[in-house]
């Protein structure tokens, strides 16, 4: 009775494993729009919109959010455009926020790896934001997207270890 109990469970598990990973991605959902939306009360990253998971049943799962790194003043028929200086500055300061929302989404990626447990160790986590760009700002060295990407079993092979063995377990890029 036990070995049919146990091959029954087999079968079905498989099932089950997109269910159990989407409910997994929901809950990442909402702790990733929280996490980007409280890192800096003064000066906060605006996420667009809300982070959206799916599950590629045999690749792993994907991740995806709009940012927008500072806020900038807007137009108006008052004020129909900013200065070189202010469009300068508004670049300035999106570079300056780059490396943080990067650890933002290494650390993202960690925790991904162990809240989902459903997940098979060999597939990947992909992480992908998309950065808000106004049509009249200075894109110079700043990417439309990043994409972060690791096998679950890496990520969670160097959780608690240097920021350094997490780095060399993520595969990132910029678009």
């Amino acid at each position: 009775m036990t070995a049919a109990l146990l091959a029954l469970l087999a079968v079905i598990a498989p099932a089950d494993r997109p269910r159990a990973i989407r409910a997994s991605l929901a809950a990442l959902e909402r702790l990733f729009d929280a996490r980007i939306e409280r890192q800096a009360i003064e000066d906060p990253l605006l996420l667009l919109g809300t982070t959206r998971g799916v599950y590629l049943e045999g690749y792993g799962a994907v991740l995806t959010a709009e940012v927008n790194l500072v806020a900038a003043p807007g137009l108006s028929p008052f004020r129909p455009a900013l200065t070189k200086e202010e469009i300068a500055r508004l670049n300035a300061r999106k570079q300056q926020r780059l490396p943080q929302l990067k650890q933002i989404m290494r650390e993202m990626l960690q925790d991904a790896a162990a809240a989902l447990e459903a997940l098979p160790p060999n597939e990947q986590i992909v992480l992908a934001i998309t950065l808000f760009h106004y049509s009249w700002e200075d894109r110079t060295g700043l990417p439309g997207q990043i994409l972060m990407q690791a096998q679950r079993q890496q990520l969670l092979a160097v959780r608690g270890r240097s920021a350094e063995a997490l780095a060399g377990a993520i595969t990132v890029k910029e678009y």
